[in-house]
């Protein structure tokens, strides 16, 4: 009827608007963990919290479900997770502007793929924003600036509003539609009759639960759900950051990547293996023979991405020194400025050899634009030499040098993405075949299980290996904050191979720890102090106008 499928709109519409939040989420990660120093373990926790309350909640109401006025029941979760949205967005107005060390200053099913899809894409475009856009004006950044932070929270507003839309006409939908089949209702209509108290005293729930679980082939079809699911839950938090640090990509072109290209492909996926198989009619066994050569392809398929990626790029005084006598930042060219080792604005040597500030490079002169009154690049640099001579720097990250291996790497994860998600029916026919009698309670307890076992811990333990990988920790307040470099090799490893979780022998002989103490040399501060140096620069600011 019209009704019904206005319903089905509606829904659509509502799961659009929830997995946008879900999915913006992850898009910004990387950039909140700059925002306030948080690691990826912590990040991913934060990603984690996300499904809590789906899980403490979603094995009763999968069964009581029909006891309610379903709408108007949706419609209330609906406007729950609007709130919820809106105050994810709360920290950024009360919180004081950002600091950053400026030495100058099928169809549902389909559905729930694309609405991750539209959040990253949302992502890309706040990201281009400034953060405190609503604060500051006359930002010097640009978002490929490695201490750049978008508009995280703006697209916390658009998603809640869109949330909150969704919900009106829940309200207005009747208990039941005038068509709705009932042939369920006569299985169980004395268990549904009954209280929330009653049906746990008569030990019904403990039964109906130990029936699924200790039916051998739903068991191993769920736990093989888990662990797809656990992958896919780190990689969709993490793979943004993934992109930018290992092809040097901006946060927006990467969430914009993720958003147009791998989650359609999943989409895609999805598509397929539900039309493949209403087409064949397929049993249990073809059903399961697909999923199996579904993920056997896709394995095929991402083996290569192990090799596809950047080396780390070369630092001074962090992966690249000239001599073995001096650790984390310490250069014999600038050992007599003491620089603020708490200071962060990347520079790009005329040697290739990226330097963490202009006072470690030990340069000492600026060339601005006279025009544009914008800083153009460092000269008479003591520590970068090229050819013999004192060499220069220009601002920004030096970048990676294998940009040729992204398009490559693109192609080839979405079409591991494709294959992997035509798994994705199947697997789900097969949960609805094994337990006819329970359909709606199966379901549920598979969407527990796939939350309580993957999609809450996968983000953190995706989160906590990726930290084994840094090289190089910002430090605030005595504590680890935001890593600024990671050895990209064991990083690429990381995002596919899950081993290793397992300590890097003592990851804090390969960390450099930062004394956010130690205080520079007077003697080697630019006119008018640290505070207002260019880049904090090593010796009395020069300035060359062209």
């Amino acid at each position: 009827s019209g009704a019904a499928r206005f319903f089905v709109f509606c829904h659509g519409f509502l799961q659009l608007s929830q997995l946008l939040v879900s999915g913006y989420l992850k898009s910004s990660i990387s950039t909140i963990e700059r925002r306030y120093g948080l690691s990826s373990q912590t990040s991913g926790l934060l990603a984690s919290f996300n499904e809590v309350g789906n899980t403490l909640l979603i094995v009763f109401i999968s069964y009581f479900g029909s006891r309610v006025h379903r709408p108007r029941f949706i419609g209330c979760g609906a406007i729950l997770v609007s709130l919820a949205a809106f105050l994810m967005s709360l920290p950024h107005f009360i919180t004081g502007p950002y600091e950053y060390d400026q030495s100058i200053a099928r169809i549902l099913f389909s559905v729930t793929v694309i609405g991750p899809g539209v959040g990253f894409m949302l992502g890309s475009t706040m990201l281009r924003f400034y953060v405190d856009i609503d604060k500051v004006t006359g930002v010097q950044l640009t978002n490929k600036d490695p201490r750049w932070v978008g508009a995280w929270w703006l697209g916390f507003l658009v998603a809640a509003s869109l949330v909150a839309l969704s919900a009106v006409p829940y309200f207005f939908f009747p208990r039941e539609m005038p068509k709705e089949v009932r042939e369920l209702r006569s299985r169980s209509e004395h268990v549904q009759s009954l209280s929330l108290t009653q049906f746990i005293k008569r030990k019904y729930f403990p039964l109906v639960l130990l029936r699924n679980l200790r039916h051998p082939v739903f068991l191993l079809v769920v736990l093989a759900q888990v662990n797809l699911s656990a992958m896919v839950a780190g990689l969709a938090t993490f793979m943004g950051k993934f992109l930018e640090r290992q092809f040097s990509l901006t946060a927006s072109l990467a969430n914009m990547i993720i958003g147009a290209v791998n989650i359609p492909g999943a989409m895609v996926g999805i598509v397929v293996g539900g039309a493949i198989l209403k087409r064949f009619q397929m049993s249990l066994k073809q059903c399961s023979a697909m999923c199996v050569l579904g993920m056997f392809l896709c394995l095929l398929m991402a083996f290569p991405l192990l090799f596809l990626g950047c080396p780390t790029q070369e630092v001074a005084g962090v992966t690249y020194s000239e001599s073995s006598e001096f650790g984390h930042h310490a250069l014999e060219c600038n050992l007599q400025c003491n620089c603020p080792e708490k200071a962060y604005n990347p520079i790009c040597g005329s040697n290739t050899i990226e330097y963490i500030s202009p006072c470690s490079a030990g340069c000492r002169m600026i060339s601005l634009w006279i025009f544009l009154s914008s800083l153009q690049n460092y000269t008479n640099c003591s520590c970068i030499s090229k050819n013999g001579l004192v060499g220069s720097a220009k601002p920004g990250t030096c970048g990676t040098s294998c940009f040729h291996f992204f398009l490559p790497f693109v192609v080839l994860s979405c079409l591991a993405g494709i294959l992997a998600s035509t798994s994705h029916t199947p697997s789900f026919m097969l949960i609805l075949r094994i337990q006819p009698e329970d359909k709606s309670f199966a379901v549920g307890i598979q969407f527990m299980l796939l939350r309580v076992l993957a999609w809450m811990p996968g983000p953190v333990l995706y989160g906590s290996a990726i930290d084994t990988t840094c090289i190089l920790w910002e430090k605030k307040c005595n504590r680890k904050a935001a890593c600024r470099y990671y050895d990209n090799n064991l990083f690429r490893w990381c995002r596919v191979h899950a081993g290793c979780l397992t300590p890097w022998g003592s990851s804090s002989n390969r960390t450099a720890q930062l004394d956010t103490q130690k205080t520079p040399n007077p003697a080697c501060a630019p006119q008018g102090g640290w505070k207002g140096a260019v880049g904090g620069l090593s010796a009395p600011l020069q300035v060359n106008r062209s």
